[in-house]
């Protein structure tokens, strides 16, 4: 006879708290929508690839597909948000670079739910939903303001030209990334993030050119930047475009 001692032991069953797993299941539905469009992910499948039963999603989502769907939708937009999070610590457009790195890193893991939640016209596109999507565009605005010295709590809000010019280039980033998966990720995603990180130096510059505050920004910005930066590296490539326009410079009179 075996003693008591000696008896084989099953491992007990441990009985994981709520919210370790509500986020064991939106951890697997983040990772089926990160590639495939909402509508064509099961909660079978779900179930599945989190280990669980499909009645157990259910209690924890009883909404179904659709809460499931929002719920994980916020949690890669938390995700998101983050990516533009970033220490104000060396000059603005290397820390930018930082963030676009973190921001198509993202786009490139999610790749085709990135596209199927940007692009809408999924059934599993609501209000809310929206609602989520356009927090991040407006929370990852707010940070570039931060970087530009007019972000919420550094005592001078940014004015209404500063603050469309820096949603419109937020917008510029999102169709871009659309187009580079489109494009099966062509440029590769540092020459993509090069790019970006130029067409926001080129919208400051066209901006301050009318806009008051947009050139003050500028000028507090400029001291920070070094000649191997971007904004040097940019400097030197457009001087000989910008010296070739010279013949549409008003004459200077006698």
């Amino acid at each position: 006879m075996t003693s008591a001692a000696e008896a084989p032991t099953t491992p007990a069953y441990r009985r994981l708290g709520v919210e370790v797993r509500r986020a064991q299941i939106i951890g697997a539905a983040l990772g089926l929508f990160a590639h495939r469009a909402p509508d064509e992910v099961s909660l079978d499948e779900v179930a599945a690839v989190a280990g669980v039963s499909r009645p157990l999603v259910y209690r924890y989502f009883p909404g179904g597909r659709q809460q499931l769907y929002e719920a994980a939708l916020g949690s890669a937009a938390a995700e998101l948000t983050l990516c533009f999070t970033e220490p104000a610590v060396g000059p603005p457009t290397e820390r930018l670079s930082r963030v676009l790195d973190r921001y198509l890193a993202f786009v490139d893991e999610h790749d085709a739910g990135f596209s199927a939640l940007l692009q809408g016209g999924s059934v599993a596109e609501t209000s809310r939903t929206t609602a989520i999507v356009d927090g991040v565009r407006r929370a990852a605005a707010e940070q570039i303001l931060l970087h530009l010295g007019r972000g919420s709590g550094q005592g001078q809000a940014a004015g209404p030209r500063l603050r469309m010019m820096v949603r419109t280039w937020i917008a510029a980033v999102e169709a871009a990334s659309l187009i580079w998966l489109d494009e099966e990720k062509q440029p590769p995603a540092a020459g993509l993030r090069g790019w970006l990180v130029d067409h926001l130096i080129a919208l400051l510059a066209a901006t301050a050119a009318t806009d008051a505050e947009t050139a003050a920004v500028v000028a507090d910005l400029l001291p920070l930047e070094t000649a191997g930066g971007p904004a040097g590296r940019l400097a030197h490539l457009v001087l000989p475009v910008v010296t070739g326009a010279a013949h549409l410079l008003p004459a200077a009179s006698d």
